[in-house]
């Protein structure tokens, strides 16, 4: 694996000092679990800003909502 320096608060040194209570294995651990959930974070909140952006668009576009009913009306039940 591939290492990385950098800075952290005492109140971050804290926590990971005492990975071992919050049962990860070591302190990279932590680590690699904050930022791999801070980056499922971020990617979730991209998604739901796009579904927003979509629906914004479809509620003001007339004719993809026409589209719309027309393949859902044609859906088998």
């Amino acid at each position: 694996m591939i290492q990385a320096k950098f800075s952290l608060k005492e109140s971050h040194i804290q926590f990971i000092e005492q990975c071992k209570l919050y049962g990860f294995k070591d302190k990279s651990e932590v680590v690699r679990t904050a930022l791999d959930r801070l980056s499922a974070e971020l990617a979730q909140k991209r998604l739901r800003e796009s579904a927003a952006l979509y629906a914004e668009v479809y509620e003001e576009d007339h004719e993809t909502q026409e589209w719309t009913d027309a393949a859902l009306s044609e859906w088998p039940t």
